[in-house]
């Protein structure tokens, strides 16, 4: 089956977080502007040393100040955050059997344990459904816990793996999830037939972000 991690489109927590932030119309002022202004100070400061460019992709001229608070707040809670593999986001540490040691039944009440726990920490998996539960289960085992992430304490800030990429897996892509009109436009593109496409063999309902 190859290794999923290198042929999927992974969505990481602080471009997530830079688009939202950066598509924010409120319009309500703080109710105290001048411990906002204070405030604001005080997190530039303390955000000095680690400006960059990502900071410039939002506008915060068109923010209030409690909005440029926040998303200053957030880019701090990015910086100061642990790296860690996703199976100590867990206490204890979420760690799973080899998958030959496994019924069917158990592996299967296993996985969806596990995504549920995922889920818990706003984690997701998404283009599951052509592989079975215990290819899934290995994927979960040998590459996701084992990748490591920043742990942000930020609400709606999904991290989202997407098992299948159009770019590097053009050929599960196609036959599984590409519409028609995908796959025309990929032939159209590439000058050749996409490949026949087959039914999803395990659709399933994944946790998705709220």
């Amino acid at each position: 089956m190859g290794n999923p991690l290198s042929i999927f489109d992974k969505y990481t927590a602080r471009e997530s977080l830079l688009i939202k932030l950066n598509t924010m119309h409120e319009t309500s002022l703080p109710e105290n502007e001048v411990e906002q202004l204070l405030h604001n100070a005080r997190l530039r400061d303390e955000l000095e040393p680690f400006f960059d460019e990502s900071i410039a992709l939002v506008d915060v001229t068109e923010m209030s100040t409690s909005e440029e608070n926040h998303f200053l707040e957030s880019m701090l809670s990015w910086e100061y955050a642990p790296v860690l593999p996703i199976s100590q986001w867990f206490e204890p540490e979420l760690s799973l059997p080899q998958p030959e040691t496994l019924s069917n039944r158990d592996l299967s009440n296993m996985l969806w344990d596990t995504l549920q726990r995922l889920a818990e920490q706003n984690i997701y998996l998404q283009y599951t459904d052509h592989l079975s539960d215990r290819q899934l289960f290995c994927v979960l085992l040998r590459d996701i816990l084992t990748a490591t992430e920043k742990k942000l304490d930020i609400t709606n800030n999904p991290i989202v793996w997407r098992l299948v990429d159009n770019e590097s897996d053009p050929d599960t892509w196609l036959a599984y999830y590409a519409t028609d009109e995908q796959r025309y436009l990929w032939q159209l593109e590439h000058g050749q037939t996409p490949p026949a496409s087959k039914p999803l063999e395990y659709l399933r309902q994944m946790p998705r972000p709220v």
